[in-house]
């Protein structure tokens, strides 16, 4: 699997364009009504967990996805364990926009799993609210990277249990102990496949961001 720097940067420049600039509640549409608040969020996690298929699962417009063929030059770099299947994988990000209501809405960017592309987590963090930390249990122990990555620069996150047809069903509580989750963050279950529970999930995130930010999403 190969890609260009010049493939990175245009998605990233893509995705950018598409986030109007954050300038108050003051603004209006051409209606005159308050125009809404565009919400930056990130959807994390390791490799395989379900990223792109969120973020493609809840968008309401066809998403912006930089997948590429998995060759053999992978191999022995990503652990296929329990997505042997898997032929494509992010290289740069994954971009989409949800609307929650007349005044949110929201523009996602997933995050690429793999530990050689963590260079480009700094930029997708950059003014983003909140992030959405997906969860294999499946390989629970690679969740504890994504999760050091937001508390380390006090970005409010909540945990996500994506479910897997072939995964144990923990409850939430026992994810918070295996993973040292503090009691203030929210993990709720969900499959990434359905887009009512991921935008649950992403529903609980503005909350739990807006909670934590005591002049709100303004």
């Amino acid at each position: 699997m190969g890609f260009a720097n010049s493939e990175v940067t245009e998605a990233k420049t893509r995705s950018e364009q598409a986030v109007p600039v954050q300038s108050g509640r003051d603004d209006a549409d051409d209606g005159g009504n308050p125009a809404p608040i565009p919400v930056k969020l990130v959807v994390a996690g390791g490799f395989g967990v379900g990223k792109t298929t969120m973020v493609g699962a809840v968008s309401e417009i066809p998403p912006l996805t930089t997948e590429e063929e998995m060759t053999v030059a992978s191999e022995g770099i990503d652990d296929l364990s329990g997505v042997e299947r898997k032929e494509t994988t992010t290289v740069a990000l994954d971009f989409g926009r949800i609307t929650i209501s007349d005044e949110i809405v929201l523009y996602l960017f997933g995050a690429p799993g793999q530990n050689r592309f963590w260079p480009l987590w700094n930029d997708l963090a950059l003014g983003a609210v909140g992030a959405v930390v997906l969860v294999d249990t499946r390989k629970l122990q690679e969740a504890f990277a994504s999760v050091d990555f937001f508390e380390r620069r006090g970005i409010p996150f909540v945990v996500a249990v994506n479910i897997f047809d072939d995964g144990y069903q923990y409850e939430p509580e026992e994810v918070r102990d295996a993973l040292v989750i503090p009691a203030e963050v929210p993990i709720v279950i969900c499959d990434a496949r359905e887009r009512e529970l991921c935008k649950n999930a992403l529903v609980t995130l503005v909350r739990h961001a807006i909670d934590r930010t005591p002049s709100g999403l303004t």
